[in-house]
């Protein structure tokens, strides 16, 4: 059983705003066991939602649309899904009822162009909208399903949780829960956590596969199963594996940064730190205070000119310590080819030296990851 889902807006292929939507229907899906193969993005024009739509119903049996339900010239969805399944548009009284009570609540005159929200396809199923004015509907064509949902992010979680999910779950008979667990990984390259676990990335169920990041690699294990607990189990087995592989460099798992980690473990040896950066943009900084927004082990940081930071790395893990008289002093220094991290504790310090090779932009966040690391591993 496949899904797919289709994101609807030309500002969307004009890069004026990201969508999110799709990635949190596809975290919905998720909980059902259903698998999601395809996204697509098209633009405000009606034929090629048309088009879109009619390759989505003959490859997939749920297509999920969100976006074009709104009062406007531009919003096609309504057209193009009717098009799409030989269906005519039919005003429902009862949803324009519906419309036009929500605008009286919120105290607003109702338009005339807001009544084209109350047409859906003949023989199918609206959709209410209590937190909106833009009503959705499903489309039954006995071999697959095309749901129609808002494009105001709000919106759609909700019709969501609360119509979507409990219809697919009945009319499918979903049984089944797609459970993922992200591995974070730190001081390897991805090629060389793939050399480590290649062999796990060829499993059917559960499935892993590695996302890339400036300075770390996620390790993503995904289990199908009938139970959570039978999933957690499945995905038990194959971590219990990658961490044998991968060792310490598993810095910790799904939301866990390096510096929540970092903290973390400052936190149970009562212990501080300081940093001090040159071309890092104040990241260091600004990571370590969100995660420590009380500063009760992340005491403070600086930043110096890159004509300044010639001075001795180690100097100047000293001086930060000493100044903001943490335990732990951290430098780190990057330009757009070299990257040095320098930490200092109680008189003895660590430097760390390499040489970068990739897109400039990245350099910053790359190095300061690195940076974290070395900490890590010396707190452990």
């Amino acid at each position: 059983m496949n899904a797919e889902i289709i994101a609807i807006g030309t500002e969307l292929l004009l890069g004026e705003i990201v969508d999110t939507n799709s990635a949190h229907i596809a975290k919905k899906l998720r909980t059902i066991g259903l698998n999601l193969f395809y996204t697509s993005s098209v633009g405000d024009n009606e034929q090629r939602i048309t088009d879109v739509i009619k390759h989505g119903l003959e490859r997939s049996e749920v297509v999920l649309t969100t976006g074009g339900l709104g009062p406007t010239v531009d919003d096609m969805t309504r057209e193009a899904i009717a098009r799409a399944t030989d269906r005519q548009l039919f005003l429902d009284e009862k949803l324009l009822g519906e419309i036009e009570e929500r605008f009286s609540v919120m105290g607003r005159k109702m338009t005339d162009n807001n009544k084209r929200q109350a047409y859906r396809p003949t023989d199918s199923i609206a959709i209410s909208n209590p937190v909106g004015t833009a009503p959705s509907f499903i489309v039954d064509t006995g071999k697959s399903v095309v749901i129609s949902l808002p494009g105001v992010p709000r919106e759609m979680d909700y019709l969501m949780d609360c119509a979507v999910i409990p219809y697919l779950r009945e009319r499918f008979n979903l049984k089944s829960i797609i459970k993922s667990r992200v591995l974070r990984v730190s001081g390897l390259g991805e090629s060389v956590v793939d050399q480590h676990i290649g062999d796990l990335e060829k499993l059917s169920n559960p499935t892993v596969g590695l996302n890339a990041h400036a300075g770390f690699v996620d390790v993503r294990i995904t289990a199908k199963a009938e139970k959570v607990e039978e999933a957690d189990t499945m995905i038990a087995e194959v971590e219990k594996v990658a961490r044998e592989r991968l060792g310490d460099h598993i810095f910790g798992v799904d939301g866990d940064t390096l510096e929540s980690v970092v903290i973390s473990l400052l936190a149970k040896r009562s212990e501080t730190v300081a940093v001090i950066g040159s071309g890092t943009s104040g990241r260091m900084t600004g990571r370590f205070s969100a995660a420590d927004p009380d500063h009760k082990h992340f005491r403070g940081g600086k930043n110096v000119p890159l004509v300044e930071s010639d001075e001795n790395m180690e100097t100047l893990a000293k001086s930060v310590a000493e100044e903001f008289n943490t335990t732990y002093g951290l430098a780190c220094i990057v330009t757009h080819t070299d990257i040095r991290v320098a930490m200092w504790r109680q008189g003895k310090a660590i430097n760390w030296r390499r040489t970068y090779t990739g897109h400039p932009d990245l350099a910053p966040e790359w190095a300061v990851n690195a940076a974290l690391n070395e900490l890590r591993r010396a707190l452990m």
